[in-house]
């Protein structure tokens, strides 16, 4: 099995990408954040705000909520860091439904307990993992795959460094890398 940008559905984690505890490196972008929801909303829950208007906002609003959101994962996923939209983003029907995927399952912990599949991982016992993660990846921090790596005996870590979250050139030679080692020829 091989993994990328490691999380592990603890609930921290959802609320450190999508709560905004890793706003601590990105204040501004945080901000503004907020400041594109309506401003009654914007001491609330910002990511079930969010989920709830990228649903249920009228037509009109839905591709500045999708923008703002967004705009927020771009900053966060790159190394070095980027203050403008990632081009994926750029295609309207692309962003709306990818912001609406992400709130969702965010806003709803992947429907997992808290630490469930790290408490649950006795079915990885028999099964070869490779873990590769980016040093300086702000949405799925090293950490997760550090406490995963420690729970999975048949488990390696590859770090990948002056990487981020998404994938860099260095990453994806990393997952090649890896592919090839259980290809089956």
């Amino acid at each position: 099995m091989i993994l990328f940008g490691i999380t592990t559905g603890r609930h921290s984690e959802f609320d450190w990408t999508f709560r905004g505890g890793n706003r601590i490196f990105f204040p501004e972008q945080w901000d503004q954040l907020k400041k594109s929801l309506p401003q009654y909303r914007q001491n609330s829950d910002v990511l079930g705000v969010f989920c709830e208007l990228l649903n249920e906002a009228s037509p009109k609003l839905l591709p500045s909520y999708a923008r703002a959101w967004c705009l927020w994962e771009s900053t966060s996923s790159e190394w070095p860091p980027v203050s403008q939209l990632q081009k994926r983003f750029e295609d309207l029907s692309y962003a709306l439904t990818y912001a609406r995927l992400v709130t969702h399952y965010a806003k709803n912990c992947a429907w997992l307990k808290d630490g469930e599949l790290l408490d649950e991982n006795a079915y990885l016992d028999n099964i070869e993992g490779i873990l590769i993660n980016g040093r300086f990846d702000f949405q799925a921090p090293l950490e997760n795959a550090w406490t995963l790596l420690k729970r999975w005996n048949k488990s390696e870590l590859v770090l990948v460094d002056n990487s981020g979250h998404s994938p860099s050139s260095s990453i994806e030679d990393e997952i090649v890398k890896a592919t090839d080692r259980f290809a089956l020829f």
